[in-house]
Formats: C-alpha cells, sequence, structure tokens
C-alpha cells in the first residue's frame, strides 16, 4: 500500500477482489453464489455440534453413568452455553447412554429382635446445616463367589459420605466402624445431631445405642416398611451401585474396599455432580459453605474477645 492511497479504498478493492474470485469459482462449478453462501450457514451449526460431540463424548467417557442433564451442567461449568435438550439429541445420536443398575438381591436388614426401636425424628424435618442429620444404611456387594457388606454415614445437608466400613459379616461391628469413622472426621457437637437409620439390628443393639449416647447423638429410626423415611441413604446406594459395583468385578474383599473406598472418596465426594446440590459435588458445595461462614465466624471470635 502506498502512502497516498487511502487504506478504506485498499481494503473496498481487497473485498472485490474475494467477490470477484468467488463468483468466478462459483460460475466453474456452476452454482449461484447465492447457494455459496446458504451452504457456509448451514454447515456452521454442524461444525458446532461436531466441536460439541467432542465435548461431550469426553465428559461422557469420564463419566460413564452421567446422563444428559449432568453432561450439560458439567459443560456449563467448564464454560460452554449449552441447551440440554440439544445434549440430549447429540447422544441419541452418538448412542451415548449411561450404563443401569441390576436388580437388588440380598437382604441386608433384620429388624425382628429385641431391642428398643426408637421413633423417627426427622420426619418433615429438613436440615439447614452440616452435622445436624446424618443418615445410615448397610448394603451388600457380590464378589465372584460370595457377598460383602458395606455401611455408610451420609451428611444429610451435603450428601457428603462421612464415614464408611466393608466386611464379609453383617454384625453390629460393621455399623460401629463407619460410625467411628464419621465421629472422628466431623467431631459433632454435643446434642447438635441426629442420627437416622432403619430398624436393623445393627442400629438397635445395645453397643451402637451406647456409642451415639456417649457422644450425646440422637437416635432417630425409620417407620417399618418405608423407604422413604431414609430416602437419602436409599438414594447413595443406589448411586454407588449403579456407577461403581454393577461396573466392576472384584476378585478379593481387599480388591473391593480399594476400588470402593476410591470411588468415595475421589469419585462420589469429590468429581461427581449432584443435582440436590445445584450440580456440584459434596466436598465442593461444604467448601462454599464453610467459606460463606467464615467472615461470620471472625466477626463472632472477635466480639468474644471484646
Amino acid at each position: 500500500m502506498s502512502a497516498s492511497e487511502p487504506q478504506g479504498q485498499t481494503q473496498s478493492q481487497g473485498q472485490i477482489h474475494v467477490e470477484a474470485d468467488i463468483q468466478r469459482l462459483c460460475r466453474l462449478g456452476g452454482v449461484s453464489r447465492a447457494g455459496y453462501y446458504r451452504c457456509l450457514t448451514i454447515n456452521q451449526p454442524a461444525r458446532a455440534d461436531a466441536d460439541m460431540r467432542d465435548q461431550i463424548q469426553r465428559i461422557s467417557l469420564a463419566h460413564r453413568h452421567y446422563g444428559y442433564r449432568r453432561v450439560a451442567q458439567q459443560l456449563r461449568r467448564e464454560g460452554h452455553i449449552v441447551n440440554a435438550k440439544r445434549v440430549l439429541r447429540l447422544m441419541r445420536e452418538d448412542n451415548l447412554l449411561c450404563l443401569r443398575a441390576k436388580p437388588f438381591v440380598p437382604h441386608t436388614t433384620d429388624s425382628r429382635h429385641g431391642f428398643a426401636v426408637v421413633p423417627n425424628l426427622t420426619r418433615r424435618l429438613i436440615p439447614t446445616g452440616l452435622d445436624q442429620i446424618w443418615v445410615a444404611d448397610i448394603t451388600y456387594v457380590r464378589l465372584g463367589e460370595a457377598f460383602v457388606y458395606l455401611a455408610v454415614v451420609l451428611d444429610a445437608y451435603s450428601r457428603k459420605v462421612v464415614g464408611w466400613a466393608l466386611d464379609d459379616h453383617l454384625e453390629a461391628r460393621l455399623a460401629i466402624q463407619a460410625l467411628d469413622m464419621a465421629i472422628e472426621a466431623r467431631n459433632p457437637a454435643p446434642d447438635s445431631l441426629i442420627h437416622h437409620s432403619d430398624r436393623g439390628v445393627q442400629y438397635a443393639c445395645r453397643e451402637y445405642s451406647e456409642r451415639l449416647e456417649a457422644r450425646q447423638i440422637a437416635a432417630s429410626m425409620s417407620r417399618v416398611a418405608n423407604p422413604y423415611d431414609n430416602a437419602k441413604a436409599e438414594s447413595f446406594m443406589k448411586t454407588l451401585k449403579a456407577e461403581e459395583v454393577n461396573a466392576k468385578s472384584y476378585a478379593t474383599l481387599e480388591d473391593a474396599r480399594s476400588q470402593i473406598g476410591a470411588f468415595i472418596d475421589t469419585v462420589y465426594n469429590t468429581d461427581r455432580l449432584h443435582s440436590a446440590l445445584g450440580y456440584k459435588p459434596p466436598a465442593e458445595f461444604e467448601a462454599e459453605l464453610n467459606r460463606s461462614r467464615w467472615p461470620q465466624t471472625k466477626v463472632e471470635a472477635e466480639l468474644s474477645l471484646i
């Protein structure tokens, strides 16, 4: 470009040359210019879908049990602007179906015992913070030729697994081991926590009751034949079976303990998105909750020094 030649005039001339080249190519190809530009417009969504498919397939491979809603939420967390219906369409076209659960088999709750049964203290009670209600349950895990049993304790507010134990028996010490892990991890204040479970002998027995009483934790139990009373624990067990147990084959008790422990600690608690938590993992949800309470806690501490 010469110094005497205006810049705008040069750009206009360049555009004219481009248009002339396109017109000549369209004439050689036997298509109209309108058809050429229409083809460009049609191909843009196709390219966008191809790029989105790459992202969806990456998430689906990392989270084999995510449905389209969780995949859409994960994409939004990564900065993509995407509609859940579009994700559903692309997943259907690519046959990206999440794995489904297998039917329940063994019986793990024995409520036919002589121990005292306490009433349900959590009915119509909604927790407003951490360590107000814990829910506990036991399920089976199949090995090659035997069953082992998993006891868990969850915080009802954050859905985080705060205690768990896996062994080859259904004795009370299995549930007690999970409870001890939860107490050590959370150290709940006296008279601030309700522990809710089914009416199984593991939770009604003297040893378990004494453990709760020693920490001044109130005991609560579900009504007869009402699984909805312990729905949050049941929901975790369903997730565990669908996303971990049913997709694996455990060789030994130690193998099951290692892999299920890894799922709880590194997937369920810290990575898996929970719809009830605004599509956040429990650990992230608790961390944000603690950060939001930090200024208030700091002010209270300063006032106590005055």
